[in-house]
C-alpha cells in the first residue's frame, strides 16, 4: 500500500517519509488503512482555533477562552496548553501557569455556526454522523467507497484538508474498526492528526495502558479496581471474571470487551439529548439566598429558552452548586409533570435553592431539565394544575417581545437583584 499525502492527497512511493510531490511528512500509511471504517473526528482546540481564524493577531499567541479570573477556562490553544493550561482548571491557575496568554469570553453563538458548518460537511459523507458535542462526532463510512470513489480512509484526509480551506480550523481524526479506539486514535497526534488502529493491533496497543483509557471507567471505578491489582487494560484483560464482577457489577463483561479491542456499539446518527441547562460562575462568591434567586431565574429563562427552541420538555430538574473549594453539590426533583416553562423550572430550583443556602459561600450556580419529552406533552394542566394556561400564555407573551425587540426588551422584576439595605447612622 503506498502513503497518502495528507496535503496534496497525491500517493507516495511506498517506503517513503516525504511525499515527493510536495515534501510533506505527513503521509498515511497503515497495513488496514483502507479496510477501517468508524472514525472519530474531533476538532483541535474548536473554540481557540475559531477566534485565531477570526482574529490573525491571536495567531501566534497564547489563547484562553473562558470566564473572568474567578471562571474556568473552556479550552486554550495548544501554545497555553504547553504551559500547563487546559480545560475545565480554575481561570486564576490558568493565568499563573500563562501570565501572557489572551483571555476571551466564549462566543457561543459564533462556535455552534461553525461547528453546524464542520457537521454538514460530515454529513456530506455519509448520514451515519453521531454527535458528540459541538465539535466532535463519530462517522460510519461503511459501503461508501463507490459513491466517493474512495476507500474511508482518503475520504476522510480529503474532508480534513477541505475543512482546513474553507472553515479555516483543523480537525484530528482517528480510525478503527470500533467507537472507543477511533476516539482513542483522534487523541494520539494532535493537532491536524490521523491515526489508525487496526483490529490486529488492538489489544496489544490497549495492554499497557491505564484501564480509565476504556469508557465507563472512572476515577472512583480505577481506584477501586487497583484494589484488585488491576491498573492496566491488560491486567484487566487477564483478570479472573468472578473477580471483575466483584469490582465492577454488570459491567463487566462490557469492560472485558472492550479490553480485547472489542466494541459492539453502532455509529448512531441520532442522539437523544439527555438534558439542557445553564449555569454562571460568580464574580464573587455568594452566601445568601436572596442574592442567588434573581440568577437562579434569569438561569430558568435560559434553560426555557432552549428547550422551546429544541422543541423539549424535562420532567426532572438538577440544581448545581459549587462552593468555593470547588466541591460540587446537586440537587434533583424527578416525576414532574413535563414543563418548558421559566416559571414551572423556578418554582422546583427555588425550592432546593433555599434549601442549599445553608450559609456556605458559592462560586456557581447552575439549573437544568432531563427526562426530556416532545413539547406536545407539556404543561398541559388539568382540573388540579389548572393555572398552567395562563403561565404559558404570559411566558409566550413575552417570547414575542423578545423575539421582536431582541432578549433585553421586557424582563419579570424577579431578575433584578435585591436592593441594598439602608445603612444605619
Amino acid at each position: 500500500m503506498r502513503p497518502l499525502c495528507r496535503d496534496c492527497l497525491s500517493e507516495a512511493a511506498a517506503g517513503a517519509i516525504r511525499c515527493r510531490a510536495c515534501g510533506s511528512p505527513r503521509l498515511l500509511a497503515h497495513p488496514e488503512r483502507d479496510d477501517l471504517a468508524i472514525a472519530h473526528v474531533d476538532c483541535d482546540a474548536f473554540y481557540a482555533s475559531v477566534e485565531k481564524r477570526d482574529d490573525p493577531a491571536l495567531r501566534d499567541r497564547p489563547l484562553i477562552i473562558g470566564g473572568g479570573r474567578r471562571g474556568v477556562v473552556s479550552t486554550a490553544c495548544y501554545l497555553a496548553r504547553v504551559a500547563g493550561v487546559h480545560s475545565a482548571m480554575p481561570m486564576f491557575k490558568a493565568l499563573q501557569l500563562c501570565p501572557d496568554a489572551t483571555v476571551l469570553r466564549p462566543d457561543m453563538e459564533k462556535y455552534a455556526r461553525v461547528g453546524r458548518e464542520v457537521r454538514a460537511m460530515m454529513l456530506a459523507l455519509t448520514p451515519l454522523v453521531e454527535p458528540v458535542s459541538i465539535d466532535e462526532a463519530f462517522l460510519d463510512l461503511s459501503g461508501t467507497g463507490r459513491v466517493h470513489g474512495a476507500s474511508p480512509a482518503v475520504t476522510l484526509a480529503r474532508f480534513a484538508a477541505r475543512v482546513e480551506r474553507e472553515v479555516g480550523i483543523s480537525v484530528s481524526i482517528g480510525l478503527s474498526d470500533a467507537k472507543f479506539l477511533a476516539k482513542i486514535a483522534s487523541d494520539l497526534d494532535k493537532p491536524r492528526g490521523f491515526s489508525v488502529i487496526g483490529r490486529a493491533e488492538a489489544e496489544a496497543f490497549l495492554a499497557d495502558r491505564p484501564v480509565t483509557i476504556l469508557p465507563g471507567i472512572g476515577g472512583s471505578a480505577g481506584r477501586r479496581l487497583a484494589e484488585f491489582g488491576v491498573r492496566t487494560v491488560g491486567d484487566l484483560g487477564r483478570a479472573d471474571p468472578r473477580r471483575l464482577f466483584s469490582a465492577l457489577g454488570r459491567d463487566a463483561e462490557r469492560l472485558g470487551a472492550l479490553a480485547r479491542g472489542r466494541d459492539a456499539r453502532p455509529v448512531r446518527p441520532e442522539r437523544e439529548a439527555k438534558g439542557v441547562s445553564a449555569e454562571t460562575t460568580f464574580s464573587e462568591d455568594i452566601a445568601t439566598f436572596a442574592e442567588m434567586r434573581p440568577i437562579l431565574w434569569r438561569l430558568c429563562e435560559k434553560v426555557s429558552g432552549r428547550l422551546k427552541r429544541a422543541g423539549l420538555a424535562g420532567a426532572s430538574v438538577t440544581l448545581k452548586l459549587k462552593d468555593r473549594s470547588f466541591r460540587l453539590r446537586t440537587r434533583t426533583r424527578g416525576g414532574l409533570p413535563p414543563t418548558q416553562l421559566a416559571e414551572r423550572l423556578f418554582g422546583v430550583g427555588e425550592a432546593m435553592l433555599r434549601e442549599a443556602c445553608d450559609g456556605t459561600a458559592y462560586r456557581l450556580v447552575g439549573i437544568g431539565a432531563a427526562d426530556l419529552c416532545p413539547a406536545a406533552y407539556a404543561d398541559r394542566g388539568d382540573l388540579i394544575d389548572s393555572g398552567v394556561a395562563a403561565v404559558a400564555a404570559r411566558e409566550a407573551a413575552l417570547d414575542r417581545v423578545r423575539e421582536r425587540f431582541g432578549a433585553g426588551a421586557i424582563q419579570r422584576g424577579i431578575g433584578f437583584a435585591p436592593a441594598a439595605a439602608p445603612r444605619r447612622r
